[in-house]
Protein backbone atom coordinates (compact mmCIF):
# COMPACT_ATOMS: atom_id res chain seq x y z
CA UNK A 1 0.00 0.00 0.00
CA UNK A 2 3.17 2.54 0.84
CA UNK A 3 4.53 1.91 -2.54
CA UNK A 4 1.35 2.79 -4.32
CA UNK A 5 1.20 5.81 -2.45
CA UNK A 6 4.62 6.68 -3.13
CA UNK A 7 4.47 5.86 -6.66
CA UNK A 8 1.07 7.85 -7.26
CA UNK A 9 2.94 10.71 -5.55
CA UNK A 10 6.16 9.90 -8.35
CA UNK A 11 2.98 10.15 -10.64
CA UNK A 12 1.34 12.96 -9.40
CA UNK A 13 4.59 15.35 -9.30
CA UNK A 14 5.60 14.35 -12.80
CA UNK A 15 2.54 15.13 -14.45
CA UNK A 16 2.54 18.48 -12.92
CA UNK A 17 6.00 19.09 -13.78
CA UNK A 18 5.31 18.12 -17.48
CA UNK A 19 2.12 20.58 -17.47
CA UNK A 20 4.26 23.71 -15.93
CA UNK A 21 7.24 22.68 -18.45
CA UNK A 22 4.40 22.83 -21.36
CA UNK A 23 2.57 26.14 -20.06
CA UNK A 24 6.09 27.42 -20.06
CA UNK A 25 6.95 26.04 -23.76
CA UNK A 26 3.58 26.87 -25.50
CA UNK A 27 4.08 30.40 -23.81
CA UNK A 28 7.23 31.21 -24.31
CA UNK A 29 8.90 28.91 -27.61
CA UNK A 30 6.28 26.85 -29.20
CA UNK A 31 4.90 29.07 -32.30
CA UNK A 32 1.70 29.79 -33.48
CA UNK A 33 0.60 31.31 -36.72
CA UNK A 34 -2.92 33.39 -36.82
CA UNK A 35 -2.65 35.03 -39.80
CA UNK A 36 -0.69 36.68 -42.79
CA UNK A 37 0.25 40.24 -42.65
CA UNK A 38 -1.06 42.47 -45.36
CA UNK A 39 1.26 44.51 -47.08
CA UNK A 40 1.10 48.14 -46.71
CA UNK A 41 -1.78 49.74 -48.55
CA UNK A 42 -1.64 53.21 -49.66
CA UNK A 43 -5.11 53.93 -50.41
CA UNK A 44 -5.87 52.64 -46.24
CA UNK A 45 -3.30 54.97 -45.71
CA UNK A 46 -4.94 57.68 -47.36
CA UNK A 47 -8.39 56.72 -45.71
CA UNK A 48 -7.06 57.06 -42.24
CA UNK A 49 -4.97 60.53 -42.96
CA UNK A 50 -8.47 61.73 -43.46
CA UNK A 51 -9.81 60.33 -40.88
CA UNK A 52 -7.14 61.73 -39.01
CA UNK A 53 -7.15 65.45 -40.32
CA UNK A 54 -11.19 65.39 -39.77
CA UNK A 55 -10.47 64.55 -35.51
CA UNK A 56 -7.31 66.96 -35.39
CA UNK A 57 -9.67 69.91 -37.25
CA UNK A 58 -12.20 68.95 -34.21
CA UNK A 59 -9.84 69.61 -31.82
CA UNK A 60 -8.51 72.54 -32.77
CA UNK A 61 -11.92 74.35 -33.14
CA UNK A 62 -12.71 72.76 -29.07
CA UNK A 63 -9.28 73.94 -28.29
CA UNK A 64 -9.92 77.13 -30.06
CA UNK A 65 -13.30 78.04 -28.41
CA UNK A 66 -11.81 76.94 -25.15
CA UNK A 67 -8.65 79.66 -25.33
CA UNK A 68 -10.71 82.35 -26.22
CA UNK A 69 -13.23 81.91 -23.63
CA UNK A 70 -10.06 81.63 -20.87
CA UNK A 71 -8.54 84.60 -22.97
CA UNK A 72 -12.30 87.23 -22.17
CA UNK A 73 -11.95 86.34 -18.41
CA UNK A 74 -8.47 86.40 -17.67
CA UNK A 75 -6.19 88.05 -20.08
CA UNK A 76 -3.63 89.19 -17.55
CA UNK A 77 -3.51 85.61 -16.24
CA UNK A 78 -3.17 84.34 -20.09
CA UNK A 79 -0.56 87.01 -20.36
CA UNK A 80 1.99 85.67 -17.52
CA UNK A 81 1.43 82.19 -18.69
CA UNK A 82 2.56 83.10 -22.25
CA UNK A 83 5.58 84.72 -21.12
CA UNK A 84 6.48 81.71 -18.44
CA UNK A 85 5.99 78.81 -21.65
CA UNK A 86 8.48 80.97 -23.68
CA UNK A 87 10.88 81.50 -21.69
CA UNK A 88 10.71 77.62 -20.72
CA UNK A 89 10.55 76.61 -24.33
CA UNK A 90 13.40 78.84 -24.63
CA UNK A 91 15.46 77.33 -21.66
CA UNK A 92 14.42 73.36 -23.68
CA UNK A 93 15.65 74.36 -26.96
CA UNK A 94 18.61 75.72 -25.55
CA UNK A 95 19.79 72.29 -23.51
CA UNK A 96 19.04 70.29 -26.69
CA UNK A 97 20.79 72.60 -29.04
CA UNK A 98 24.07 72.74 -26.16
CA UNK A 99 23.43 69.69 -23.66
CA UNK A 100 24.40 67.14 -25.53
CA UNK A 101 27.55 66.25 -27.91
CA UNK A 102 28.21 63.07 -29.27
CA UNK A 103 29.71 61.63 -32.63
CA UNK A 104 27.73 60.92 -36.50
CA UNK A 105 27.27 57.42 -37.63
CA UNK A 106 26.03 58.19 -40.95
CA UNK A 107 23.53 59.97 -42.76
CA UNK A 108 20.71 58.87 -45.54
CA UNK A 109 18.62 60.84 -47.67
CA UNK A 110 15.62 60.78 -50.22
CA UNK A 111 12.51 62.77 -51.26
CA UNK A 112 10.95 61.21 -48.38
CA UNK A 113 13.13 60.94 -45.83
CA UNK A 114 16.19 62.22 -43.97
CA UNK A 115 18.28 60.16 -41.46
CA UNK A 116 20.96 61.28 -39.44
CA UNK A 117 22.35 58.92 -36.86
CA UNK A 118 24.41 59.68 -34.01
CA UNK A 119 26.06 58.23 -30.93
CA UNK A 120 25.93 59.54 -27.54
CA UNK A 121 27.88 58.73 -23.90
CA UNK A 122 25.25 59.47 -21.32
CA UNK A 123 24.55 58.06 -17.75
CA UNK A 124 28.12 55.83 -18.76
CA UNK A 125 26.15 53.96 -21.85
CA UNK A 126 26.82 54.60 -25.52
CA UNK A 127 23.13 55.51 -26.94
CA UNK A 128 22.31 55.90 -30.49
CA UNK A 129 19.95 58.29 -32.02
CA UNK A 130 18.57 58.19 -35.04
CA UNK A 131 17.10 61.60 -36.19
CA UNK A 132 14.29 61.19 -38.45
CA UNK A 133 11.85 63.87 -40.72
CA UNK A 134 9.45 62.24 -43.17
CA UNK A 135 7.47 63.16 -46.19
CA UNK A 136 4.57 61.76 -44.32
CA UNK A 137 3.80 59.28 -41.66
CA UNK A 138 3.56 56.64 -43.99
CA UNK A 139 6.87 56.64 -44.28
CA UNK A 140 7.13 54.99 -40.72
CA UNK A 141 6.10 51.75 -40.78
CA UNK A 142 6.39 47.98 -39.22
CA UNK A 143 7.28 44.85 -39.80
CA UNK A 144 6.90 41.51 -38.05
CA UNK A 145 8.77 38.55 -38.61
CA UNK A 146 8.16 35.62 -41.25
CA UNK A 147 5.82 38.25 -42.57
CA UNK A 148 3.19 36.43 -39.52
CA UNK A 149 0.87 37.82 -36.83
CA UNK A 150 1.16 34.92 -34.31
CA UNK A 151 2.58 33.76 -30.61
CA UNK A 152 6.25 33.59 -30.84
CA UNK A 153 7.09 34.10 -33.99
CA UNK A 154 10.53 35.85 -34.01
CA UNK A 155 13.61 37.00 -35.87
CA UNK A 156 16.47 38.97 -35.97
CA UNK A 157 15.80 42.80 -36.42
CA UNK A 158 18.57 42.61 -38.57
CA UNK A 159 17.16 39.65 -40.66
CA UNK A 160 13.32 41.46 -40.78
CA UNK A 161 15.04 44.96 -41.36
CA UNK A 162 16.66 43.13 -43.89
CA UNK A 163 13.90 41.43 -45.79
CA UNK A 164 12.17 44.50 -45.86
CA UNK A 165 14.70 46.87 -47.35
CA UNK A 166 15.05 49.02 -44.56
CA UNK A 167 17.50 51.79 -44.44
CA UNK A 168 17.16 52.37 -40.38
CA UNK A 169 15.40 49.80 -37.77
CA UNK A 170 15.20 49.09 -34.39
CA UNK A 171 13.01 46.41 -32.71
CA UNK A 172 9.50 47.01 -31.88
CA UNK A 173 6.82 46.10 -28.81
CA UNK A 174 7.63 41.91 -28.87
CA UNK A 175 3.80 42.26 -29.58
CA UNK A 176 4.35 37.84 -29.58
CA UNK A 177 5.30 37.60 -26.02
CA UNK A 178 2.02 38.59 -24.77
CA UNK A 179 -1.31 37.77 -24.69
CA UNK A 180 -3.03 41.34 -24.77
CA UNK A 181 -1.92 44.71 -25.91
CA UNK A 182 -3.66 46.31 -28.56
CA UNK A 183 -1.63 45.87 -31.65
CA UNK A 184 -2.41 47.88 -34.79
CA UNK A 185 0.36 47.55 -37.79
CA UNK A 186 0.61 49.81 -40.86
CA UNK A 187 -3.14 50.68 -40.18
CA UNK A 188 -4.76 46.71 -40.11
CA UNK A 189 -5.66 45.70 -36.41
CA UNK A 190 -4.38 42.30 -35.66
CA UNK A 191 -5.00 42.37 -31.84
CA UNK A 192 -8.21 43.94 -29.95
CA UNK A 193 -7.65 43.18 -26.42
CA UNK A 194 -6.62 45.59 -23.85
CA UNK A 195 -3.61 44.78 -21.65
CA UNK A 196 -4.97 48.32 -19.45
CA UNK A 197 -1.42 49.66 -20.03
CA UNK A 198 -0.16 52.79 -22.14
CA UNK A 199 0.03 52.37 -25.67
CA UNK A 200 1.31 54.58 -28.02
CA UNK A 201 -0.12 55.36 -31.52
CA UNK A 202 1.10 56.76 -34.74
CA UNK A 203 -1.69 58.55 -36.70
CA UNK A 204 -2.02 59.30 -40.13
CA UNK A 205 -1.36 63.12 -40.34
CA UNK A 206 2.10 62.34 -38.20
CA UNK A 207 1.27 63.26 -34.96
CA UNK A 208 1.68 60.45 -31.81
CA UNK A 209 -0.21 60.37 -28.57
CA UNK A 210 0.75 58.25 -25.40
CA UNK A 211 -2.95 56.88 -24.03
CA UNK A 212 -4.41 54.25 -21.70
CA UNK A 213 -5.57 51.52 -23.72
CA UNK A 214 -8.47 50.94 -21.51
CA UNK A 215 -9.83 54.75 -22.32
CA UNK A 216 -10.13 53.69 -25.88
CA UNK A 217 -11.02 50.60 -28.41
CA UNK A 218 -9.10 49.90 -31.22
CA UNK A 219 -12.03 50.48 -33.06
CA UNK A 220 -12.47 53.91 -31.91
CA UNK A 221 -8.33 54.13 -33.14
CA UNK A 222 -8.95 53.10 -36.41
CA UNK A 223 -11.87 55.46 -36.94
CA UNK A 224 -9.22 58.72 -35.47
CA UNK A 225 -6.69 57.55 -38.03
CA UNK A 226 -4.28 55.76 -36.38
CA UNK A 227 -1.70 54.10 -38.66
CA UNK A 228 0.16 52.68 -35.75
CA UNK A 229 -0.14 51.16 -32.21
CA UNK A 230 2.64 49.59 -30.30
CA UNK A 231 1.46 48.13 -26.65
CA UNK A 232 4.78 47.87 -24.02
CA UNK A 233 5.62 51.16 -22.16
CA UNK A 234 5.70 53.06 -20.06
CA UNK A 235 4.84 56.55 -21.75
CA UNK A 236 8.20 58.42 -20.98
CA UNK A 237 6.93 62.29 -21.97
CA UNK A 238 3.46 63.42 -22.78
CA UNK A 239 3.35 67.40 -23.90
CA UNK A 240 6.93 68.01 -23.15
CA UNK A 241 6.60 66.61 -19.44
CA UNK A 242 8.42 63.47 -18.02
CA UNK A 243 5.94 60.88 -17.03
CA UNK A 244 8.30 58.29 -15.25
CA UNK A 245 9.13 58.67 -11.71
CA UNK A 246 12.91 57.61 -10.85
CA UNK A 247 11.60 54.09 -9.38
CA UNK A 248 9.33 53.23 -12.17
CA UNK A 249 10.39 50.38 -13.67
CA UNK A 250 8.54 47.18 -16.34
CA UNK A 251 7.77 43.91 -14.36
CA UNK A 252 10.88 42.29 -14.25
CA UNK A 253 13.43 44.41 -15.26
CA UNK A 254 16.63 45.55 -13.57
CA UNK A 255 16.73 48.95 -13.10
CA UNK A 256 19.86 49.56 -15.85
CA UNK A 257 18.85 48.13 -19.08
CA UNK A 258 19.57 48.28 -22.86
CA UNK A 259 16.24 50.23 -23.87
CA UNK A 260 14.73 51.03 -26.99
CA UNK A 261 12.43 53.82 -27.15
CA UNK A 262 10.83 55.96 -29.84
CA UNK A 263 9.78 60.04 -29.30
CA UNK A 264 8.35 62.98 -31.55
CA UNK A 265 10.13 66.09 -31.93
CA UNK A 266 7.97 68.12 -34.11
CA UNK A 267 5.97 67.74 -37.13
CA UNK A 268 7.35 65.30 -38.88
CA UNK A 269 10.01 64.89 -36.57
CA UNK A 270 11.00 61.41 -34.88
CA UNK A 271 13.89 60.37 -32.92
CA UNK A 272 14.68 56.30 -32.74
CA UNK A 273 16.78 55.45 -29.49
CA UNK A 274 18.38 52.78 -28.62
CA UNK A 275 20.95 52.28 -25.73
CA UNK A 276 23.77 49.54 -24.74
CA UNK A 277 23.81 47.93 -21.64
CA UNK A 278 24.71 44.95 -19.30
CA UNK A 279 28.36 45.70 -19.94
CA UNK A 280 31.37 46.71 -18.27
CA UNK A 281 31.43 49.67 -21.64
CA UNK A 282 27.88 50.34 -21.39
CA UNK A 283 25.83 50.33 -17.91
CA UNK A 284 22.48 50.82 -19.05
CA UNK A 285 19.30 53.06 -18.78
CA UNK A 286 16.70 53.15 -15.93
CA UNK A 287 13.25 54.06 -17.37
CA UNK A 288 13.74 57.95 -15.51
CA UNK A 289 17.26 58.37 -17.36
CA UNK A 290 15.63 57.41 -20.52
CA UNK A 291 13.23 60.02 -20.07
CA UNK A 292 15.39 62.62 -19.02
CA UNK A 293 17.70 61.62 -22.24
CA UNK A 294 14.08 61.92 -24.85
CA UNK A 295 13.30 65.01 -22.96
CA UNK A 296 16.76 66.50 -23.71
CA UNK A 297 16.67 65.67 -27.31
CA UNK A 298 13.67 67.60 -27.65
CA UNK A 299 11.37 65.14 -27.54
CA UNK A 300 7.24 66.52 -26.69
CA UNK A 301 6.11 62.47 -26.92
CA UNK A 302 8.10 59.19 -25.76
CA UNK A 303 7.46 55.68 -24.97
CA UNK A 304 9.56 52.93 -24.29
CA UNK A 305 9.28 49.51 -26.48
CA UNK A 306 11.30 46.52 -25.65
CA UNK A 307 14.39 46.30 -24.16
CA UNK A 308 17.24 44.08 -23.07
CA UNK A 309 18.78 41.87 -25.12
CA UNK A 310 15.86 43.50 -27.83
CA UNK A 311 17.68 46.27 -28.31
CA UNK A 312 18.83 46.72 -31.57
CA UNK A 313 19.64 49.52 -33.94
CA UNK A 314 20.32 48.52 -37.61
CA UNK A 315 21.01 51.29 -40.13
CA UNK A 316 22.61 50.85 -43.62
CA UNK A 317 22.96 47.21 -44.11
CA UNK A 318 25.00 46.46 -40.52
CA UNK A 319 23.46 46.39 -36.63
CA UNK A 320 25.39 49.40 -34.94
CA UNK A 321 24.94 48.82 -31.35
CA UNK A 322 26.04 45.90 -29.43
CA UNK A 323 23.18 44.04 -28.35
CA UNK A 324 23.80 41.72 -25.35
CA UNK A 325 22.04 37.94 -25.19
CA UNK A 326 23.04 35.89 -22.03
CA UNK A 327 26.47 37.85 -21.89
CA UNK A 328 27.35 37.67 -25.13
CA UNK A 329 27.13 40.48 -27.88
CA UNK A 330 24.82 39.13 -29.94
CA UNK A 331 20.73 39.78 -31.56
CA UNK A 332 18.13 38.42 -29.82
CA UNK A 333 15.40 37.46 -32.30
CA UNK A 334 12.06 39.54 -32.13
CA UNK A 335 8.37 39.55 -32.80
CA UNK A 336 9.02 42.98 -34.85
CA UNK A 337 10.33 45.84 -35.79
CA UNK A 338 9.87 49.87 -37.00
CA UNK A 339 11.41 50.88 -39.69
CA UNK A 340 12.14 53.28 -42.50
CA UNK A 341 12.46 52.44 -46.00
Amino acid sequence: MKRKKRWWGIWARGAVTAFSLFVALDTFVIPASYSSVKASDSTLFSELESRAAAESTAATATESTAAAAAESTATAATVAESTAVATADSDVVTASAGGLSGTSLGTAKTDDYSITVTKYQEYDTAIYVADITVSSAEIIKTALADDTYGKNITAYTSTIASENQAVLAINGDYYGAQESGYVIRNGVAYRETSDGEDILVLYADGSMKVLDSDDVTVQELLDQGVWQAWSFGPGLLSDGEVTVGENTEVSRAMNSNPRTAIGQIDDNHYVFVVSDGRTDESKGLSLYELAEFMESLGCRTAYNLDGGGSSTMYFNGSVINNPTTNGRIKERAVSDIVYIG
